[in-house]
């Protein structure tokens, strides 16, 4: 094993300024038996580092290989496995448990042993040794790095000898003193024996001097001994000097020892006092409540602003000597809770008599606000709340200390203003949406009376006074559109309407005037809501002391209890609720307080739907202006989310409306004995897109009106052709290119962006069956003509060249000219004559396309004649055959028949 240990410090741990200390045999347990040696190691250079190696020997040859290193720090565990019994096996715990087994016991105890020492030296007991006999754990004398000479060989600690073997190499001084050793001996190389004597002889004479040197100095270690035997017997005398002062001093020290303590007691007593002190200064100025701020509370006049202001004070005051920090064991003394008690019977005191005075304040506003209702009766104006809110914000304050003291009061009083300003707000707004009614319907002062019948046989007479009163006035879902009906050119105007019948209205317009005084009364009526609302809200959030700004918008439900139950659920035993909830509140308090607002609204909004159904399309503009404006200030606010409510309605009303004239198209019925001429609900399309444009300029839901516009042009469009196609009277190109030529007017001049595409569309329908009837009609002037001339294009079609044609017997040059000669000049103009006065029968007045048909049907009939002529000089050639008539004599007929007629 040493020669090993030799071979494995040389080739291995030297190269590397390692220090082998011990060494083990091993194999890993329970598996085949490699064997490998684990080495205990340290660096020869500072700082040291103690490192555990694994050294396996090479499977090509005898040399040794170092396989892996772990430091001795990472060394958690040492397990022997037995401390009693021989035991071969043990485990070292680093990152993972690794297991061995020695070649012997006494190895694995000797190198368990240096793993103790390093441990002790350089690691500070930091590694558990678990089954290890103590007698391997025995303590060694610790020898410190500075006090081994740094030129000797040195091993871990002073008794490392046992561990580190005999034999220790020579570090580079030793080594340079024995050369220049030898270097002065001649035959220390030669003769070993002969240096060796040399150097004991040398020895020997060094030896003498030393003892020479010693003896020489005897004589004055005598003096130097005499001269200490003197100082001790000084030494003794001073000693005795001090004995006697320090008993001197000890009856001083006794005396200074009581004045201490006697000064410590003076001190704690003051220092208790001056605490003491304190305390009594602090509830004394955080709990004593001014005479007059109780007097306050128990008397002041909370009618007046000096005596309000005087209660604010006042309760601020009790608020802070109850809300005080008391400290700890205060709450402990007699006075302190005799003066809480009486704060608490001063606070339910004060409490009671506010609530009381405000619930005063609120029944006292309701007789005094019912008191000027009479003037507001025939105008339509609601009453100024102001006055009102001016009063009662000098009491925020209260009610802010209200709410933080006592909730419940706060709660009830919060209850009691709903009940009593519902009551009043709904008898204002009642009325104010009557004379709203009977400005819309212009009834007489009779109907007033309506307004004091029970609610629902009330409802019922102002229904039918609005759509049959005084003012005799007809109304209906597109009233006005319905003037137009199929007639003659001659008396289509004065025929009745029959397109829609709502049962209960008789047949009469509405003109502008009347439709514009509808949309000042809505303007009117929702101006005068949304600042009573926002009016309320503010007054609310400010005297009841709620969050109102940034709220998130929240799902209000008509399930939720406007009563209070919701707020008493949420808020129990008299807790503020968080701002959340007050957002909630201040919604829940709006709609408790001003419930009536929107059954009113829809109500009105039904009673102008049935005076015309167009006024939809005014409030429809109004009510999304103002609920846009809503939104921009607070989209979760009472009045953003009810006129959003109305608004759906107002919309649906508007959805109604275009739904029930594409019904009436569809209903349409044409008389057969008279020509059609433009469509009545084409002109009411024209009505309807002229009015919507105008109501609509810059309003915020354009989008609805361009779904609207697209759902009535295809109606237009379908009915027109279903129209067409069943007219008997009037032939079916002109219907169509009358009425699709009114649409394109139509659309051309009011410039609707939205239906572009079917104003290109119109236009293509006109120009088509323009060019369609114009054929139709050309063929009657020439029928023989066009007939001989259709069946020589069919030769040439089947495949007879142009110039055989006139080899046909029934095509042949005297066919042609018989043909030619039945259609002189006076019989085309007597034809052409003829076919102006039935295109001026079949064309009405209104469109006026007669000219342009006629001209239309001029250039047609110049194409056709010069379409003759070319089959007439390529099917015929030679033959000299020509027509008894030129393109100037067509012109000249036409414009002879144009203005004769």
């Amino acid at each position: 094993m040493t020669a090993i240990k030799h071979a494995l410090q040389r080739d291995i741990f030297t190269p590397n300024d390692e220090r082998l200390l011990s060494i083990v045999n091993v194999c890993k347990a329970g598996k085949k038996k490699k064997n490998c040696f684990l080495c205990a190691t340290v660096t020869t250079e500072r700082p040291v580092q103690v490192k555990m190696v694994k050294v396996k020997k090479s499977d090509k040859g005898d040399f040794y290989k170092r396989q892996i290193a772990w430091a001795l720090r990472d060394l958690a565990v040492v397990d022997a496995k037995d401390a009693i019994k021989e035991n071969p096996e043990f485990d070292l715990h680093f990152e993972k448990v690794y297991k061995w087994v020695a070649s012997s016991t006494a190895e694995k105890n000797a190198f368990i042993s240096c793993i103790w020492k390093l441990n002790q030296r350089y690691l500070r007991k930091k590694i558990d040794f678990v089954n290890v006999s103590s007698q391997l754990l025995e303590e060694l004398p610790r020898v410190t790095e500075e006090s081994v000479p740094s030129g000797e060989n040195q091993s871990v600690t002073g008794g490392d000898e046992e561990v580190v073997d005999v034999y220790q190499e020579l570090n580079a001084r030793e080594e340079q003193d024995i050369e220049i050793m030898m270097e002065g001996c001649e035959c220390a190389i030669s003769n070993a024996e002969a240096f060796a004597e040399r150097l004991s002889r040398e020895l020997q004479v060094l030896d003498g001097a030393n003892i020479q040197s010693i003896m020489a100095s005897e004589k004055q270690v005598n003096i130097l001994m005499k001269l200490l035997d003197e100082a001790l017997k000084e030494v003794d005398q001073i000693e005795l000097k001090l004995s006697s002062y320090e008993e001197m001093l000890q009856s001083v020290k006794e005396q200074m020892d009581q004045i201490s303590e006697s000064n410590h007691l003076i001190h704690l007593s003051n220092t208790n006092n001056v605490k003491l002190l304190s305390e009594i200064e602090f509830l004394v100025n955080h709990m004593d409540l001014a005479k007059g701020h109780i007097k306050a509370l128990q008397e002041g006049d909370l009618a007046s602003s000096r005596g309000i202001e005087a209660c604010t004070n006042a309760a601020d005051a009790l608020l802070q000597c109850m809300n005080v920090a008391l400290r700890p064991g205060h709450d402990m003394l007699l006075a302190v809770r005799q003066q809480q008690q009486r704060f608490s019977d001063l606070r339910e005191q004060f409490a009671r008599r506010l609530a009381s005075h405000l619930n005063n304040v609120f029944v006292q506003q309701g007789h005094d606000q019912s008191s000027t209702l009479a003037q507001h009766s025939v105008e339509l104006a609601l009453p100024n709340h102001h006055p009102f809110h001016r009063d009662l914000l000098r009491y925020a304050k209260l009610m802010e200390w209200l709410k933080s003291t006592d909730y419940g009061k706060y709660e009830g009083l919060t209850k009691n203003y709903m009940d009593y300003l519902s009551r009043l707000y709904e008898r204002e707004i009642k009325d104010f949406f009557e004379v709203a009614k009977i400005k819309m319907t212009g009834t007489t002062k009779e109907s007033k009376k309506f307004a004091t019948l029970p609610r629902k046989e009330s409802a019922v007479k102002q229904e039918t006074e609005s759509l049959h009163g005084s003012s005799g006035k007809l109304t209906g879902s597109t009233s006005s559109l319905n003037k137009l009906s199929v007639q003659s050119s001659g008396n289509r105007r004065s025929q009745s309407s029959s397109l829609l019948d709502m049962g209960n209205m008789s047949a009469s317009d509405l003109d502008v005037a009347d439709r514009t005084k509808f949309d000042k009364i809505f303007e009117q009526v929702l101006s005068e809501l949304e600042p009573l609302c926002l009016a309320e809200q503010d007054f609310i959030s400010k005297f009841f002391k709620l969050q109102q700004h940034q709220s998130m918008p929240g799902t209000m439900t008509e399930a939720e209890d406007l009563d209070g139950g919701t707020l008493s659920r949420q808020h129990n035993a008299g807790v503020p609720p968080p701002v959340s909830s007050e957002k909630d509140m201040i919604r829940q308090m709006m709609i408790k307080i001003f419930r009536c607002i929107e059954p009113e609204l829809n109500n009105l909004i039904a009673l102008g739907d049935k005076i015309d159904s167009f006024n939809s399309l005014y409030m429809l503009v109004k009510m999304s202006h103002h609920v846009w404006t809503a939104q921009n200030v607070d989209p979760a606010s009472f009045l953003s989310t009810t006129l959003g409510n109305v608004l759906v309605t107002v919309k649906r009303n508007f959805d109604k409306c275009i739904s029930n004239q594409i019904r009436q198209m569809e209903e349409v019925k044409i008389s057969k004995k008279s020509k059609v001429g433009i469509l009545p609900f084409v002109a009411e399309f024209e009505e309807f897109a002229g009015l919507a444009e105008s109501i609509f300029k810059n309003a915020e839901r354009r989008g609805d009106l361009d779904k609207a516009y697209t759902k009535l042009i295809r109606g237009v469009f379908v009915n027109v052709e279903k129209v067409a196609n069943e007219s008997q009277k009037t032939p079916r190109d002109v219907v169509m290119m009358e009425n699709f030529h009114h649409i394109f007017a139509t659309l051309s001049r009011l410039k609707i962006s939205c239906l572009e595409t079917e104003k290109k569309e119109a236009k293509q329908k006109y120009t088509d069956h323009l060019q369609s009837y114009v054929i139709y009609s050309l063929g009657q002037p020439l029928e023989k003509l066009n007939h001989f001339f259709e069946g020589v294009e069919a030769r040439v079609a089947q495949g007879i060249r142009e110039e055989e044609v006139s080899y046909q017997l029934a095509f042949n040059k005297q066919e042609l000219r018989k043909v030619i000669k039945e259609y002189p000049g006076k019989e085309v103009k007597k034809g052409l004559d003829n076919l102006y006065k039935k295109v001026d029968k079949h064309l009405c007045e209104e469109e006026n396309l007669l000219q342009v048909v006629w001209h239309s049907m001029q250039d047609e009939f110049i194409r056709q004649y010069k379409h003759f002529e070319g089959l007439i000089a390529r099917c015929y050639p030679g033959s000299g055959v020509t027509m008894e008539f030129t393109i100037q004599d067509i012109l000249d007929y036409c414009s002879s028949i144009a203005q004769s007629h």
